[in-house]
């Protein structure tokens, strides 16, 4: 892959306190492109307090997560009311931290799991943990801590995003805390996409030792699978000053973030942030811009004309939604193009029971159509 030089990109926004980030934003959205024609936009859930994640039940209920209150809710679409199920104690949600993943066992109800990623004050120390809750008649008992990072959670770069995997094994992302060097220490969690059982324990089968699935990440919030036909893991990649990525995820590599990065290196040099570490791998598109990707989602039986297979992403800063088409083997990207402007920055993106495709911003859950 030919090495591209871009101009620099923005901290990943998508967690920032909410005035300063919706400042940014604004000046980005004004000289965005328009949206393209034929996809548009419907609230299904509205006045939220921060829902940066969400997940949708088989019955068609929401499960999502406030990032600043700590609060699990579930929106009834047949009520169109929303209730408490769960709220996070001993949150912390600085800078970027807060509640920052939630999805559901995949064979819920029948195991009744619901799982959140969150920072946490633990005895004067920040972690990003995991924890397992049990779902009982709709309010959420028994939270054990599955996993408990061994790095002091950043106030920044702390990930979030967490997801069952077509081999039924729970994915997460752990941001690299702010400190460029986690991302190559294997002796820490910080910086790497974590593989595990669904009771948090360490795979068999996993390439590295313990829960480390692939290392050299910097921060991320947004991933998804292709499941309905490689199984691969597609993820958004934010970058320094520079390179916000896109990336096609595969066991034991490494995605090469580290502290030898040259975004703002003076004078500036070619701008860098995959030279970190054994056999670096690039991403599959930069950006130079300032968009800040978040969720990913494919189309599979989303109503969307002409989008069938295809991979759409949101993005904080600029509120677009961006549209992938893939090659045949489905290994690499054909063309990407614009398909949506948001009034505000995207957070989640998630598929729902009916096959369309959804996202949040920092108020509501909307859900793409066409126009």
């Amino acid at each position: 892959m030919t090495r591209r030089i871009l101009l620099p990109a923005a901290l990943l926004l998508a967690f920032a306190t909410a005035a300063p980030a919706a400042t940014s934003a604004a000046a980005t959205r004004a000289t965005a492109p328009p949206a393209a024609a034929g996809i548009g936009e419907k609230r299904i859930v509205g006045d939220r307090q921060y829902p940066a994640t969400f997940t949708f039940a088989p019955d068609g209920r929401i499960f999502y997560g406030t990032r600043f209150k700590g609060t699990v809710a579930i929106w009834d679409p047949v009520t169109k009311k929303g209730t408490v199920f769960y709220t996070v104690t001993h949150l912390a949600h600085n800078g970027e931290q807060g509640l920052l993943g939630v999805t559901l066992h995949p064979d819920y109800p029948t195991t009744p799991y619901v799982y959140v990623y969150a920072t946490r004050d633990i005895d004067g120390k920040l972690q990003n943990q995991i924890l397992r809750i049990t779902d009982s008649n709709g309010t959420g008992v028994d939270a054990k801590v599955i996993f408990s990072s061994n790095t002091t959670a950043g106030v920044y770069h702390d990930g979030g995003r967490v997801l069952f995997g077509p081999d039924g094994m729970l994915y997460a992302i752990v941001g690299d805390a702010h400190n460029s060097a986690n991302s190559q220490d294997r002796t820490q969690s910080a910086g790497k996409i974590l593989r595990m059982t669904p009771a948090g324990k360490a795979p068999g089968d996993n390439h590295y030792p313990g829960r480390e699935w692939v290392i050299g990440i910097r921060n991320s919030y947004g991933f998804t699978f292709d499941f309905a036909h490689t199984g691969l893991m597609w993820e958004t990649e934010n970058g320094p000053e520079c390179n916000d990525e896109l990336n096609l995820i595969q066991s034991a590599k490494n995605y090469a973030w580290g502290p030898h990065e040259t975004c703002s290196t003076p004078p500036a040099p070619p701008a860098n942030t995959n030279q970190d570490g054994p056999n670096p791998v690039l991403p599959l598109r930069f950006w130079g811009t300032t968009i800040a990707p978040t969720g990913a989602v494919f189309c599979d039986g989303c109503g969307l004309t002409g989008a069938e297979g295809r991979l759409f992403f949101g993005a904080y800063n600029t509120g677009q939604i961006r549209e992938d088409i893939l090659t045949s083997d489905r290994m690499d990207i054909v063309s990407q193009s614009i398909v949506h402007t948001h009034g505000s920055g995207i957070l989640s993106m998630e598929r729902g029971t009916d096959g369309s495709i959804y996202f949040s911003d920092a108020t509501a859950i909307y859900q793409l159509t066409n126009t």
